[in-house]
């Protein structure tokens, strides 16, 4: 596994557990708005054991040895990304998390449906977060690459069909959605039980640096497309 990060504990990416999150590196999408540029597309490793930007890869061992000893007061594992399910050796990794006693998080876009039946199968995720880009007939030109919309669909389909607590989550980013794009979403989705809506901010670096600087939607107008929202789903929320 190729870890580009880890955060030692979060109060939020793991509804109602404490958690640490887990960034692994590369992605399939660039999306023009993403914050972690360097987890999508990380350098090459110099001699050092560090990339360009100066973000060193965690060991496994030193990885593992921390949540050993943090067990207990931890309660969760989030995996993100970047895309986690790229990684063919994502089983085997959760698996030595789960041994220790984590509960897991996955945070997936959606393109790798296989896997997703691979680590359901196999037991190996608690809960699973999946980022909606856009509307289907869209989704290219949030994602900025060529994509096969059969394999959201069907992973669409095995997360709200799996019997485990999920999510979806879209980023609202002027430009790119606007309020009848969550019709659309909402039709994509139909009958999920929580799409979560998180505001775009460019306060940091992003993929695309041409989104840098632009403004995100006002609170009422996230409130708004909320409302839309929740005429599809359960429980539609802007989370901050």
């Amino acid at each position: 596994m190729i870890i580009g990060g880890l955060e030692k504990l979060t109060l939020l990416d793991y509804p109602e557990h404490l958690a640490a999150i887990i960034f692994t590196q590369g992605c399939n999408f660039r999306c023009h708005y993403c914050y972690n540029p360097l987890l999508v597309l990380p350098q090459e490793k110099g001699e050092d054991g560090k990339n360009k930007e100066g973000l060193s890869l965690i060991k496994d061992e030193d990885l593992f040895d921390f949540l050993v000893v943090r067990f207990g007061r931890l309660e969760g594992v989030v995996i993100t990304g970047g895309e986690p399910t790229l990684h063919h050796d994502l089983p085997e990794f959760i698996a030595r998390i789960k041994a220790i006693g984590y509960k897991v998080k996955l945070d997936t876009n959606g393109t790798n449906p296989k896997m997703l039946k691979e680590l359901l199968a196999k037991e190996l995720v608690d809960y699973i977060a999946m980022d909606i880009k856009a509307p289907m007939e869209d989704y290219e030109k949030a994602v900025n690459v060529k994509i096969d919309f059969k394999k959201l669909r069907e992973s669409v389909k095995i997360i709200m069909s799996c019997g485990l607590p999920y999510e979806f989550r879209t980023t609202v980013v002027p430009g790119i959605l606007d309020k009848d794009d969550f019709h659309k979403i909402g039709n994509d989705i139909k009958g999920a039980s929580k799409w979560y809506l998180q505001n775009f901010k460019s306060d940091t670096a992003l993929v695309d640096s041409a989104f840098g600087g632009r403004s995100g939607y006002s609170t009422k107008e996230m409130e708004a497309f909320a409302a839309i929202g929740s005429d599809y789903v359960s429980l539609c929320k802007v989370r901050d």
